[in-house]
């Protein structure tokens, strides 16, 4: 049986992990919001993403990546961290 390509997602917007970084939102939008999982903790067999920075970004590849960081934020626990991320990943593609 072939493994399942379906994609990562979250509200309609895709999901990239690479180690404790997580890309959310379309690369080709004019912003993504990226999570950076600062701490963890174990919670019976697995580890959970206790603190987690928040980064709305540009994605123009011309603007320095200092330059690029819109909004920041840290929360604790990695679902608060996607809605805020959500929030103002809408907000900015609305905005334009």
């Amino acid at each position: 049986m072939a493994a399942s390509t379906t994609p990562l997602e979250y509200k309609g917007y895709p999901l990239r992990r690479k180690d404790n970084l997580i890309y959310f939102g379309n690369m080709t939008d004019k912003y993504i919001v990226m999570l950076q999982i600062l701490d963890s903790k174990p919670v019976q067999d697995l580890n959970v993403a206790a603190k987690v920075s928040v980064q709305l970004q540009l994605t123009d590849p011309d603007v320095r990546s200092r330059d690029r960081v819109v909004k920041k934020s840290e929360k604790d626990g990695i679902y608060s961290a996607l809605d805020v991320g959500l929030v103002w990943l809408e907000r900015a593609l609305a905005n334009g």
